[in-house]
Parts: structure tokens; sequence; C-alpha cells
């Protein structure tokens, strides 16, 4: 089982989250810290006790805009450690979400937070812990109560910021239906046409679609795309890019260097993968 400290300036939120994992019967303990100072003081505390003293701290949940240090300031330091607690952020901002997983980060959790997705942060943490999360017998008071049921079927709190992020949406959705993948919108999971994604870009663990309309952040490689709409016309021109053929509307050569536009993007082609699109996109001319 899990301990927990959370991280958070602000104390209605922290109170909410704090309640969210102490209701979790993967949590053993859950405590909160107000700002960076309090919580580096309880990290290295945690970390001088080593890992069977009483201090322990096996995950933080950790807000990234704060007073003083930020999020990832803490995370940054973390690193410096040989064996740092595991991080999963907390935050209402999803442009942090590449910078996150650069920093080893076991999840990215968008406020306001659903219980049922806190509950999959948890679950991940537990994975990579190596604890199996399973709640010991009831011994009486302190037995930790499971999620309440009316609670975890709340609905979204409105204004819930209309950011793309998809932790587990991307998973859910690549098999939710075959001409749509799910992409998480700030607690609103909606569901993109692939027909409608020109081409995908690679971010960490992450995959940003992109579209005429916008960009959607998915938690699926890149490699994953690659080998699912391969028969949907996606091809790999890069390490870090998967086009859809059918959206390039020009092959560029120019002294050595390749590209395709696609839309107002411009792409470049690995030497690697040049003849293979070239041979492609002669083939999709000539019917």
């Amino acid at each position: 089982m899990l301990r927990v400290l959370a991280v958070d300036d602000e104390k209605p939120l922290l109170e909410e989250l704090l309640y969210l994992l102490r209701s979790d019967p993967r949590v053993l303990s859950a405590e909160g810290a107000s700002d960076a100072t309090e919580a580096l003081r309880r990290i290295t505390r945690a970390l001088e006790s080593g890992p069977d003293g009483a201090d322990v701290i096996d995950v933080v949940f950790l807000d990234i805009h704060m007073a003083g240090l930020t999020g990832l300031d803490i995370a940054r330091l973390l690193t410096g450690f040989a064996r740092p607690p595991l991080i999963v952020f907390v935050t209402a901002h999803e442009g942090f979400a590449v910078q996150a997983f650069d920093l080893k980060a076991v999840d990215y959790v968008l406020k306001p937070v659903r219980p049922e997705r806190l509950a999959e942060a948890v679950r991940r943490a537990c994975a990579q812990s190596g604890r199996s999360g399973e709640q010991p017998p009831a011994a009486g008071p302190e037995a930790v109560p499971a999620v309440p049921a009316a609670r975890a079927a709340a609905p979204e709190t409105p204004g819930a910021p209309v950011a793309a992020v998809a932790a587990s949406a991307g998973a859910r959705g690549a098999d939710r239906a075959p001409d749509q993948i799910a992409v998480e919108l700030g607690g609103v999971t909606r569901f993109v046409a692939i027909a409608d994604i020109a081409y995908v870009e690679a971010q960490g663990d992450y995959a940003r679609l992109h579209t005429d309309e916008g960009s959607h952040l998915v938690r699926i490689p890149l490699s994953t795309l690659e080998e699912r709409w391969a028969a949907r016309g996606f091809v790999r021109i890069h390490r870090r890019h998967l086009v859809a053929l059918a959206r390039i509307d020009e092959l560029r050569l120019d002294a050595g260097t390749t590209t395709v536009r696609v839309g107002a993007a411009e792409l470049q082609v690995s030497r690697r993968h040049t003849r293979e699109l070239r041979d492609l996109l002669m083939r999709q001319a000539m019917g």
C-alpha cells in the first residue's frame, strides 16, 4: 500500500485531493503540504529515514503552479536523489505534460480531479512502485474506507478547463471504434475521427494528433499508432512524425534534405524513409 504526500498551495484543493486519496483502499496514508518548502522538508526527512523508516513517502501528488518553487522545480530537485519518491502531477494546465514525463512522472492528472481518474493514477503508482495496493483485512475503525459510490459517480465540476491531455483515454479510445480515437478534454472525453488527423507528432510517451481544428495529446507511443494505422494510410517519415499519406500536399527535395508539406506544416523526412515515401506517393498518384 502507498504512503502519499499531496502538495498544493490552495487549501480547498489540497483538502479535496487528500479526501480522495484517503478514500482509496490502496493508500495507506496521505499527508498534505501547502507549499514547496514544506514539501521538500517532508521529502528530505523521508529520504533520510530510509525505505523502511516511519516517514517514508512512496508517491508525491504535486501541483505545478505554486508560489516560490514550482512542482516542476521540485521534481527536478528530486532527480538528484538515488531513490526519490514517484511523482504524479495534478494541475489545471495541460501545457506541461511533455516536461512532466521527461522528469519521469508516473501520471499527469488534470484539475478538477475526478475520482476515477485519480484512482487510475494510484493504480499506476502501485504498479511502478511494486506495491500491490491490496488492502489488508480491516482491523477496526482504522480500516481505510472504499471510495464512496455517490462521490465516484458525481458529475464533472462546471468550468473544467478545455485542455488536450489524455493519459488513459488514448488507450481506451483505440479499441472504442475502428474509425475514432478518444481524447480527453479537461475531464470530457470526445472522439476524434482518424480520417481528420493529418499527422502525428511524438512527444515522449505521448503522441500529439494534429487535425485542421487543432491538436490533441494522447498517451500512446508513436510506434503503436504506426502499427495500428498502417492500413489507414499513415506512414512513418521520421522518428518523430507519422503522416496520413493522403494529406501530403507536397514533397520537396532541397540540398539533400527532404520535406513534406501537410497543410500549413512542413515536416522533415529522414533519409531512411525518403525512398519509400516517394514510391508510395508515386503509386498513389498513378491510382
